[in-house]
């Protein structure tokens, strides 16, 4: 009886060989790849401010460049890592993946130039990506399939607990370093160092917790190549529904990076330029402003999971680009980033960002062929990846060239070219249905 309840955990149906332990360390993984994800470029404007001496009339600019590249690293190497992750197990390619972002993180306040810091950024994203590669493949290789969405919810929740982490813990580090006596640089290299200490024993848990040997599971959609994925990911967009996704996809990661990067800048920026704050205090208060938007999304992520399993998943598409229009684009009509209606923002924001990620996943999940599941999933995250270098160019011209909201304003516009696009392919679908036919599951997205 022991060994059946050991295949049963938090409410999981679990693989035969796969323990607790194995479990608590995947979803303490999650935990600590948002937060240390969310960590490096929220708290760069800190850094280009104290460290680099970068005017913030360039921080837009800076801070895009560093993203863009960054992305780049990463789509590159998740397409070695798939691969490596199937063939030596998750793993020693986890654990590595920590060690390296430990690396990145220790010597990212020692960079002397703006050339140095887009080095060990480079770096660890090579780190980053090799976490987030396995990431994906462990659900499939730890829960069975009947699970595997309630799997996907806890990780969800893990990852709001890590971000929230990260704003309310780590990006306060700096002013209660500097309130107990220490200079910006030292608060500065003092919290770098901390978090990569952490990262460092997160590696090492990995390389102890996780089931070790290689996974006998289908491989991961990230074991393709990526001339393959594309080709693959494109023939299947034939499906309009599909296509939809890949758009969708574009505008949640790109969400995702315009809040990670712009946000805590805005904030930043504003605090130390208009109210006479230090670095350190208003990167204080971009954190907790930051903080509600995440508070927002880790509380709405299972109303979005139970929307998108009631309702068809294009209508719950609609609602979450709907909001997140509605957020980013009420930003234009922000000043001062102090007031409420910035709280009002953030709140919206929060609730776009975790709904076009969870119905854009779940309308993807659904549509993609068994014979092409993983190119498409893989494509699914590709879309993602340009969404993100997109925002890191656009929204780093707009905040610099044009007002701090600009970011924001230009991911409203996008968000509601693919609402559109949501609403005209729902009509669509649902002329082509008899009444007796009118979907009253998600499975009514397939097109006829």
């Amino acid at each position: 009886m022991a060994y059946q309840q050991e295949h049963r955990f938090l409410g999981l149906k679990l693989e035969n060989d796969i323990s607790r332990s194995n479990v608590l360390t995947f979803y303490f993984a999650c935990l600590a790849t948002i937060m240390f994800a969310s960590f490096i470029p929220q708290s760069q404007p800190f850094l280009l401010t104290e460290f680099l001496n970068i005017p913030p009339e360039r921080h837009g600019m800076v801070s895009g460049l560093l993203n863009f590249w960054a992305e780049i690293v990463i789509i590159i190497s998740v397409a070695i890592f798939g691969p490596l992750s199937d063939r030596f197990g998750r793993r020693p390619v986890t654990g590595f993946g920590f060690l390296v972002m430990s690396a990145g993180i220790a010597l990212y306040p020692h960079a002397e130039n703006v050339t140095e810091l887009l080095v060990v950024r480079l770096g660890y994203s090579v780190g980053l990506a090799a976490v987030t590669t396995t990431i994906v493949a462990l659900i499939a290789d730890y829960v069975r399939n009947e699970s595997r969405g309630r799997a996907t919810g806890l990780q969800g929740v893990m990852n709001g607990v890590g971000a929230m982490i990260c704003v309310f813990l780590l990006l306060q580090l700096p002013a209660i370093l500097q309130n107990n006596g220490a200079t910006a640089q030292e608060a500065g290299i003092q919290t770098y160092g901390l978090v990569a200490i952490v990262s460092f024993v997160t590696g090492v848990l990995m390389l102890i917790g996780l089931k070790p040997g290689s996974s006998q599971a289908e491989p991961s959609e990230h074991s393709e190549s990526l001339i393959s994925i594309t080709r693959n990911g494109l023939r299947a967009a034939r499906d309009p529904s599909i296509a939809l996704a890949y758009g969708a996809s574009f505008v949640a990661r790109g969400n995702l990076m315009i809040v990670g990067t712009f946000f805590t800048l805005w904030v930043t920026n504003y605090g130390t330029a208009e109210l006479g704050m230090s670095r350190a205090e208003a990167l204080a208060r971009a954190g907790m402003i930051v903080g509600i938007a995440q508070g927002c999304a880790l509380l709405t992520a299972p109303i979005f999971g139970i929307l998108a399993d009631k309702i068809s998943r294009i209508r719950a598409l609609i609602i979450a680009l709907l909001i997140s229009a509605v957020g980013y684009g009420s930003t234009i009509f922000i000043t001062d980033p102090f007031t409420t209606g910035m709280i009002i923002c953030a709140a919206l924001i929060g609730l776009g960002e975790i709904g076009c990620i969870i119905t854009s996943g779940v309308l993807v999940a659904q549509q993609a062929p068994q014979s092409h599941r993983g190119a498409v999933i893989g494509f699914f995250t590709l879309s993602g990846a340009v969404g993100i270098l997109v925002a890191s160019v656009a929204g780093g011209y707009l905040f610099d060239t044009w007002r701090a909201s600009g970011p924001f304003v230009f991911f409203a516009g996008v968000a509601l070219l693919v609402l559109c696009w949501a609403i005209v392919l729902e009509k669509r679908l649902q002329k082509r249905l008899t009444p007796s036919e009118q979907p009253l599951t998600p499975t009514g997205d397939m097109p006829a």
